[in-house]
């Protein structure tokens, strides 16, 4: 998997990653153990570690335990992380993704981010610039697309668009919502 490098100083707060192993349930101890070796320990909701430690830790959790996980790691960050309230709608759910993974990074630089536009009355187009995996992303789109989904909707569908990927060394991943 070759990403972008982010830059150096950036952070990610110890709330962040709590809420990440929390998503990780199943696989949790491995997970505190990938961390660890990768200096993150003593993990502690209050303090900030380096993203590329983390970034590290997704490289090798995707690796040893596979994308289906990270894509389950990416459906239940919502259930564990802070997201902006109150939500209304589908498209501000889509929209709160960049707000909430802004507040749990921090540093000089540009951290890249989610950026949410609509195409017509029941689809949208995500463009993500961020570091981590798509898989983790394609979760995290998932889980609030459908914790937001119309009632009047029977479904959500995510498609990560081939043209460009950052796995594949672009820059960024496009997804479509459509519900």
């Amino acid at each position: 998997m070759t990403m972008p490098a982010p830059p150096a100083q950036i952070e990610v707060s110890g709330q962040a990653l709590m809420a990440w192993l929390a998503a990780m349930r199943i696989v949790q101890e491995k997970a505190v153990q990938l961390l660890a070796r990768h200096g993150i320990t003593p993990l502690d909701r209050d303090a900030w570690y380096p993203l590329n430690s983390v970034l590290a830790s997704l490289r090798t959790i995707l690796v040893q335990i596979g994308p289906n996980t990270m894509r389950g790691v990416g459906r239940h960050l919502p259930d564990h992380a802070p997201f902006p309230s109150p939500i209304g709608s589908i498209e501000a759910a889509l929209r709160a993704i960049d707000t909430a993974y802004k507040a749990s990074h921090r540093g000089p630089g540009d951290i890249g981010g989610y950026s949410y536009t609509p195409q017509g009355s029941r689809q949208g187009r995500m463009v993500c610039d961020n570091p981590y995996p798509c898989q983790l992303d394609e979760g995290v789109i998932e889980a609030m697309a459908e914790r937001f989904r119309p009632k009047d909707s029977f479904f959500v569908h995510i498609t990560h668009e081939p043209q460009q990927c950052r796995e594949r060394g672009g820059t960024s991943c496009t997804y479509i919502v459509r519900w």
